[in-house]
């Protein structure tokens, strides 16, 4: 690592940037997890949400087919 990093006292995998003073995170692995765990729960999100959509939909369905039957 060159002179521009300095190490963070305690954390293996943070640096400071003397340039700019800020605080870079060199743990790709654990960012490449948070990035993988916000997929599967934006994927989770939009399959509730078209399940809901669809019982929605039943619950309309079945109101009209009672509406016709009265």
């Amino acid at each position: 690592m060159d002179n521009r990093y300095l190490k963070v006292e305690g954390h293996s995998y943070l640096v400071r940037d003397s340039r700019s003073n800020a605080i870079v995170n060199l743990d790709t692995s654990g960012y490449d997890t948070y990035k993988n765990l916000r997929r599967a729960k934006s994927r989770e999100k939009e399959r509730l949400e078209k399940l809901e959509n669809d019982v929605s939909e039943i619950k309309d369905l079945l109101r009209q087919l009672i509406e016709k039957d009265q």
